[in-house]
């Protein structure tokens, strides 16, 4: 089987309904779809129970935590790749599985832009092509729309049990940066994310900080002594894009886009 969907739930019933639905109103159906809940106490468990013909695999019971449920998920998976689509996460639209399916293939890491729902605005989430350590540092690749070959989790390992925040950031970044992985860029939107996870609270940057310089300082130190150029450069790079004049020169031809 070429590919894996993995749900994971904790008291989240409407979020979970939602993306239930989304994967199964998917014109394309070749898949696996596995669903791991925490022992929720929110009605969860029963709508499980009461449509498991919708699932290969589903268990409702205790766990670790949200990255302990995500390796419960590769535990289980079959596919050739997997996807982690978690309870409230939705696809793009009910097609999108049957247009880029066939370009679920040959490389480790394959990822898609995705739309982005916040309290004040929304919009399409794009990355960039060609990635590096640099990038890292600022930004992350979306699970929800990354499709991971299930092999490398042997090489790279599962994803860091006793974080709360940044494991799925640690794997991206030890998988690109550390293991070579390979990965390929889809230029299309593929899924639909809402900032309200644990991730998006402003009490949880101490967090998301102390995690990854956990991971900086014990993997990765002798990378961060070479960085300081780079990421002004970065910075230059980013406004420069931003820039209403430069967009004009690129627009009417005077300037590649960059």
């Amino acid at each position: 089987m070429q590919l894996t969907i993995i749900t994971i739930n904790y008291n989240n019933l409407d979020g979970l309904k939602k993306t239930v639905d989304s994967v199964k109103n998917q014109s394309y159906q070749d898949f696996e779809y596995v669903v791991i809940d925490g022992g929720s106490t929110d009605g969860s468990k029963e709508y499980l129970e009461e449509n498991f013909q919708k699932f290969n695999y589903w268990v409702s019971e205790k766990d670790k935590g949200v990255y302990h449920a995500m390796n419960k998920g590769i535990e289980k998976a079959k596919g050739q790749y997997v996807l982690f689509l978690n309870s409230g996460d939705h696809f793009y639209s009910p097609k999108v599985l049957d247009k880029y399916i066939d370009k679920v293939n040959n490389f480790d890491i394959i990822y898609f832009n995705q739309k982005v729902v916040g309290k004040t605005k929304t919009f399409i989430k794009e990355y960039p092509e060609t990635l590096s350590f640099a990038y890292f540092l600022k930004d992350n690749l979306p699970h929800q729309a990354t499709f991971i070959k299930k092999e490398i989790f042997n090489a790279v390992g599962c994803f860091k049990e006793d974080f709360k925040i940044v494991s799925d950031w640690k794997f991206f970044v030890d998988a690109i940066c550390k293991y070579n992985c390979s990965y390929m860029y889809i230029a299309k939107t593929l899924s639909v994310f809402y900032q309200d996870g644990i991730s998006a609270l402003k009490e949880n940057l101490n967090v998301i900080e102390v995690e990854k310089q956990y991971v900086l300082k014990n993997s990765y130190s002798l990378f961060m002594n070479d960085l300081d150029d780079v990421l002004k450069y970065m910075k230059i790079v980013h406004n420069l894009r931003r820039s209403k004049k430069i967009k004009w020169l690129i627009k009417i031809g005077l300037l590649n886009k960059f």
